[in-house]
């Protein structure tokens, strides 16, 4: 079971609690950051956003969030988004939505990393639900893939409706089959390391507040 939509709808406006007029915010990508945004857009607060997709762009657009780049930003007070996976040291995965890139870019712009998750996506070590995004430069895919395959890994090129799901930065995604990640921070050093991987979906040291939606209806959060 997941969390439900009106779940997520409640924690996208309990959120709202970590913004204030003025601010610039990061918008993240998936149904729950969907959801803060929404929420962000009722709610009337006065800020600007910074996006992480064009989807993510298109929906706040649509209920008046004014849209400015990261280089108008500078510093981004507070980023909203969602995850795949939290341990209990609040590292993510992320990605499964397409956004990794932009969305760690934007995390590492801002002052505090606020992540909305239903409870399902807790996990006791990340790589649980079996699938870790990377983002690939298309002209490196062989290498890339030889490469994670040579580190026990397998990696799949991402599609989307039969052809090759392609990121907004022009790259392709390799969902690449893992089992629970020893060490993350390691597996990312070593992902990174490999000639044409722009960006993975490990997100380590990076948020600041967890809140997750329960079963229960009720809204928990964590600090690191």
């Amino acid at each position: 079971m997941a969390a439900d939509d009106a779940s997520l709808e409640a924690l996208g406006t309990y959120a709202l609690r970590f913004v204030k007029p003025g601010h610039t915010v990061g918008l993240g990508t998936g149904r729950a950051a969907s959801a803060f945004i929404r929420a962000l857009g009722a709610s009337g607060i006065q800020v600007r956003g910074v996006p992480t997709s064009a989807p993510a762009e298109e929906l706040a657009r649509s209920v008046g969030i004014p849209i400015i780049t990261l280089a108008e930003a500078g510093k981004i007070d507070t980023d909203v988004d969602g995850a795949d996976e939290v341990d209990s040291r609040l590292n993510l995965i992320k990605g499964y939505g397409g956004a990794l890139v932009r969305e760690k870019i934007v995390a590492a712009s801002s002052r505090r990393l606020v992540v909305l998750v239903g409870y399902e996506k807790i996990v006791k070590r990340l790589g649980d639900r079996g699938s870790l995004p990377v983002e690939v430069v298309p002209f490196g895919l062989p290498l890339v893939s030889a490469k994670i395959k040579a580190m026990g890994m397998k990696p799949r090129v991402r599609e989307n409706a039969g052809k090759e799901f392609i990121t907004d930065n022009g790259n392709l995604i390799l969902d690449c089959a893992v089992k629970p990640i020893a060490n993350a921070a390691r597996l990312d050093r070593e992902l990174l390391a490999i000639p044409g991987v722009v960006g993975t979906g490990l997100f380590i040291g990076m948020v600041d507040i967890v809140l997750i939606a329960e079963a229960s209806g009720k809204i928990r959060a964590l600090k690191r």
